[in-house]
């Protein structure tokens, strides 16, 4: 059961502007990258839902972040199906994210009030999301509708809340297209949590990325 309302994950989203998301299948791995974001100043975290026994994975995953992670508020990503949400809210996701707007997704979601962000690409996807309770629509691939897309949609709909995800690196220069054209939070995978530090094991750099990222964030949304 979902330990954080709705309108907590909304608030955390924008108030920290990042959602790093990572999957691995070993759950060791997955859980020491989840603790050096956690460390490192993250509030959210998205695990993506990839691989085999992946919800297995996530409920040793959700158990430890309750000790180990208080305050961490932990979603489950890549879901493609109501299935799958009900199971994942069952483990305790406080989240839910999809690659594609699935209706049948966004029914169990509010039947518990669970925060869920669906991938869209048009307008009138987002339109219809929010219509569906949405509060956070997720522009999935993010790098190939740019920044620009995003500032056409805020144009007629400046109420719409949008995540980037693909295509967001953790320098300021990309930061700064990001959020200058009006984006609420940024999704972050393998730009954040890369490839040398999982294999090298060296979460103390993961830590102090994961910081400067939201340090720059914030100064970018200070000015």
């Amino acid at each position: 059961m979902s330990r954080f309302s709705r309108i907590q994950v909304f608030s955390k989203m924008e108030e920290t502007g990042l959602v790093p998301l990572f999957f691995h299948e070993d759950a060791d791995v997955v859980k020491q990258v989840v603790k050096a974001c956690y460390l490192g100043g993250a509030r959210l975290f998205e695990f993506t839902s990839r691989g085999d026994f992946a919800h297995e994975i996530f409920a040793d995953l959700a158990k430890f972040c309750v000790k180990e992670c208080p305050e961490l508020i932990l979603g489950v990503g890549s879901v493609t199906d109501a299935a799958a949400a009900s199971l994942y809210m069952q483990m305790g996701a406080n989240f839910i994210v999809t690659p594609v707007l699935r209706e049948d997704i966004a029914i169990v979601c509010n039947r518990r009030k669970v925060f869920w962000s669906p991938g869209c690409g048009s307008l009138t996807e987002i339109a219809r999301a929010e219509e569906l309770g949405c509060e956070v629509v997720k522009l999935f691939p993010g790098d190939v509708y740019g920044a620009e897309f995003v500032k056409g949609i805020k144009g007629p709909c400046p109420w719409t809340n949008i995540m980037p995800t693909g295509g967001v690196t953790p320098t300021e220069e990309n930061l700064k297209y990001w959020f200058d054209a009006g984006v609420s939070c940024v999704g972050m995978g393998s730009q954040l949590v890369t490839k040398n530090i999982v294999s090298n094991g060296d979460y103390g750099a993961l830590e102090r990325k994961v910081r400067e990222t939201l340090d720059t964030i914030q100064r970018i949304k200070d000015n």
